[in-house]
């Protein structure tokens, strides 16, 4: 059952800034289809009604609504209206769409999810660094460790070089659309302070041990062990970080190695 369209101006903020508004309308209608309080199959008031209750000219809220719909969020058709899509239709690398998912990820289940498709991607992309990896692309990978080991009493330059390490990984790997899309995941979610989540007192000591099994696999040239290690790596690492207050819905790889 949908909502009447016209009840939906209740559910939206009248605080837009003085500037960029259509950035800011896109902005809350994006948080409430995300956040579920504009649903599958709602519609969106008139185009009056609405311009007139974000306090926009109707120009601005019809290229607004157009973000929108580039962003897969709603479609427009003729005679019946602009309606909510289903999650399944959503650009979810979309960095606003991706950031409103994030930071309204109550339960962490968005971030879950990230975590398994990161790990699925950036394992298949350490396998294939081990396979054709250079001297010098091990050199790069080496240097990047060094990197960590010595920044790692300082969190914000520790956290800095574990990224290096990873973006290396990926651009050497040459899979240039598995590059885009972890690096897309994993921008947006060290953002946000759920995914930063807690630091266990051992948490560098075996974050570094982590990278150093996904290195010594590449320099082996041990595809197997390199897909395995950084796949382990990310799910474990996510594990060791979660928040406890929030139950995952599926713990994957670092259940079974807390079962071992």
């Amino acid at each position: 059952m949908t909502i009447d369209p016209m009840a939906v101006t209740r559910l939206i903020p009248q605080r837009l800034p003085a500037g960029r508004l259509g950035v800011a309308v896109v902005a809350e209608l994006v948080d409430l289809i995300v956040t579920g309080q504009l649903k599958e199959d709602d519609l969106l008031p008139p185009e009056g009604p609405l311009s007139e209750h974000f306090g926009v000219s109707r120009t601005v809220l019809r290229e607004s609504v157009k973000r929108l719909e580039e962003k897969g969020l709603v479609i427009v058709a003729q005679g019946r209206g602009t309606q909510v899509r289903a999650p399944g239709y959503w650009n979810m690398l979309d960095p606003v769409v991706l950031s409103a998912l994030i930071d309204n990820d109550e339960t962490l289940g968005v971030l879950d999810e990230l975590t398994v498709v990161r790990a699925s991607l950036e394992s298949a992309m350490a396998r294939a660094v081990a396979g054709e990896r250079t001297a010098e692309e091990l050199r790069r990978l080496e240097n990047a460790l060094t990197a960590m080991r010595e920044s790692e009493s300082e969190t914000d330059s520790f956290r800095q070089a574990d990224v290096v390490f990873h973006f290396a990984v990926m651009e050497i790997s040459g899979n240039r659309l598995a590059e885009n899309i972890a690096k897309h995941l994993y921008k947006r979610a060290v953002e946000s302070s759920r995914y930063q989540g807690i630091n266990t007192p051992d948490a560098v000591a075996r974050t570094l041990e982590e990278h150093a099994a996904i290195l010594d696999a590449i320099e082996r040239k041990d595809v197997v062990a390199a897909e395995k290690a950084m796949n382990d790596h990310i799910h474990i690492a996510w594990e060791r970080r979660r928040l406890p207050d929030h139950a995952p819905r599926a713990r994957g790889v670092a259940a079974s190695q807390k079962a071992k």
